[in-house]
């Protein structure tokens, strides 16, 4: 269990929020597998949020199974921050969450996510304003500093819990590295060391349950955040919190469960979005479960190349039935 604030999660693992790919549909195939303590959503511009944009609402889209939720905000301007939070506490979030290290260039030249670490002022301004709007925890998630020679995660993180953000999240590499190189578990380490009381969650480079308890071993953060390994494979969160209780993990997953794990997320999909989107969106999500899939390059070709729902129930119905031959033993 984790306590972030006045929330507490039922497991030490969170979902990343991963553009494009955290959505509602995921989110909710995803929570039923177990293990995950708490989800967030892609994340939002509060500009966009406070005018209801047909975009940003749905990125915020959710349902009472898609609980509890962290919703992340990006930006900075404090009235506008504040605000959003404000009104993501009224529609269900559990947590919201200040993005301050993502280094795509159009949350930067706004002035949020990664460009908040070369304000730190602005950085802690901002985040007391949120944090006074709303009853609700308020969490950051940042990297360690613009580059190497500026590592400013420990020093801001101690601010940051000064003005009452209930947890951070950080990422183990700089802004200049994105994501290259590898993740400096002893720079989160001493993030860990900086703060009096609150959480740090340790994020970057989980590929395996291994990874998780490495770094919760190493650098003493209370739990982890997984991105992409999470698309690649979905028990990734049952299978880690069962290799922290036990020291082993689950048996790996059968074919057939991930087939049918990812005919939820297409009819999730098709319920939320309609035909047109759910199919665009499965031939980029594809390629994230054709490994753990083993079928055939030209499977994974006319899947990335999906018309229709009917070509979709088509293709996946072959792959299920060959499955189900494979299984049954010679008479």
């Amino acid at each position: 269990m984790l306590r972030i604030g006045n929330v507490t999660l039922a497991t030490n693992l969170l979902l990343a929020p991963i553009a494009r790919f955290t959505d509602l549909a995921f989110r909710l195939t995803i929570r039923r597998l177990g293990g995950l303590g708490l989800a967030c959503t892609d994340l939002v511009n509060p500009r966009g949020l406070l005018r209801q944009t047909v975009k940003t609402m749905a990125l915020v889209e959710t349902d009472p199974a898609d609980r509890p939720l962290c919703v992340q905000l990006y930006g900075a301007n404090a009235d506008e921050m504040a605000a959003a939070a404000q009104w993501c506490q009224d529609h269900g979030a559990a947590i919201v969450d200040m993005n301050m290290g993502c280094p795509a260039e159009k949350v930067c030249r706004r002035g949020g996510g990664a460009a908040l670490l070369a304000e730190p002022r602005t950085a802690v301004r901002v985040a007391q304003r949120v944090v006074e709007a709303v009853r609700i925890p308020v969490t950051a998630k940042m990297r360690l500093g613009w580059s190497g020679e500026h590592l400013i995660a420990s020093s801001l993180a101690h601010e940051l819990e000064d003005v009452g953000i209930a947890a951070v999240i950080v990422h183990g590499r700089s802004v200049e590295q994105k994501f290259s190189g590898t993740v400096c578990v002893d720079a989160i380490a001493r993030v860990v060391e900086s703060v009096r009381t609150i959480p740090v969650i340790g994020n970057g480079d989980i590929r395996c349950p291994a990874d998780a308890k490495a770094m919760i071993d190493r650098s003493g953060c209370a739990g982890v955040m997984i991105g992409r390994a999470a698309l690649r494979d979905p028990w990734i969160f049952r299978d880690t919190q069962a290799f922290l209780a036990t020291g082993q993990a689950p048996p790996p997953v059968p074919v057939r469960e991930r087939i049918e794990f990812m005919n939820r997320h297409f009819a999730h999909l098709m319920r939320l979005r309609g035909e047109r989107v759910a199919v665009i969106r499965f031939r980029q999500r594809f390629s994230w479960y054709a490994s753990r899939l083993g079928v055939s390059r030209e499977f994974a070709d006319r899947m990335r190349a999906l018309r229709s729902a009917q070509e979709y129930h088509e293709l996946v119905g072959k792959l299920t039935r060959e499955e189900d031959r494979a299984d049954t033993p010679d008479r």
